[in-house]
């Protein structure tokens, strides 16, 4: 009977140490999820639209869209989501020049044709550069405009240059803490190679803050995304109704009204 247990306490080993490498080397593939090639022209998307080249400090030259708007009051600096590219985010892009806002929609590394592989790192001086574009190209305030895992990327930019106003969308409290909800079986805090401590930065920011998810978010926790308005001491936003992905979140009119009512 012993010689029967044993090669089974192997074998059940064996799984649990593939299943848990396997999730450690292709983490980043199922974090990051860039899709298409690059992107048409941004002047193809919104009349008065410019490509724009953004310098990292490591040496990359990331292509982004930048629209902007005579007599503007403030820019907005869009980071955005795991996935896709900035063609996705056109319509916000759309909404906020009609309200008067100049627009810069960054690519990650990876992303939109982009150079490079992402990471927290990496995504961290992506960001960065994009701020340098528009205080060199604009001398406007700047907002910050973070979704999903993007709110992250802004909230940990906004510790180091502050704002004049942070909006985070579907934020969550962490990266471990959204894996964890999807992956419960996995010891996902040790996992990870990335934190993305947004919570933590936005309690720090030193800028307002208002944090804006759906009620049927299934893919962050609404309750992830309350505790981050909690620990900023910000406004938090329901959208009754709304999924992670649905329209409303992307250029739905509390959207669009967080990000006007902090210019």
């Amino acid at each position: 009977m012993r010689r029967r247990v044993l090669p089974g306490v192997a074998a059940a080993v064996i799984i649990v140490v593939v299943v848990l490498g396997s999730a450690f080397a292709l983490q980043r593939k199922l974090v990051f999820l860039p899709s298409g090639g690059p992107p048409p022209a941004a002047a193809d998307v919104l009349p008065g639209g410019r490509d724009a080249t953004l310098a990292t400090a490591d040496g990359l030259s990331l292509s982004a869209w930048y629209f902007p708007v005579p007599g503007a009051r403030a820019a907005v600096l869009v980071a955005p989501g795991n996935a896709g590219n900035r063609s996705m985010r056109a319509p916000l892009a759309a909404a906020l020049t009609a309200r008067g806002l100049s627009v810069l929609l960054l690519d990650y590394r990876g992303f939109g044709g982009n150079p490079g592989s992402p990471t927290e790192a990496g995504l961290a001086l992506d960001v960065r550069a994009a701020r340098d574009f528009l205080v060199t190209e604009t001398g406007l305030p700047l907002l910050y405009f973070g979704e999903s895992l993007g709110s992250a990327v802004v909230a940990e930019l906004a510790v180091e240059h502050p704002p004049v106003g942070l909006v985070l969308r579907s934020p969550f409290t962490d990266l471990a803490a959204v894996g964890r909800a999807h992956y419960p079986f996995l010891p996902v805090r040790w996992l990870l190679l990335d934190r993305f401590p947004t919570a933590e930065h936005a309690a720090v920011a030193g800028a307002p803050v208002t944090v804006v998810y759906g009620s049927a978010d299934s893919v962050v926790p609404p309750g992830q995304s309350r505790a981050v308005a909690t620990a900023a001491g910000g406004r938090a936003v329901e959208v009754p109704g709304a999924d992670h992905n649905d329209r409303v979140l992307l250029d739905g009119p509390d959207v669009v009204a967080a990000v006007t009512a902090l210019a």
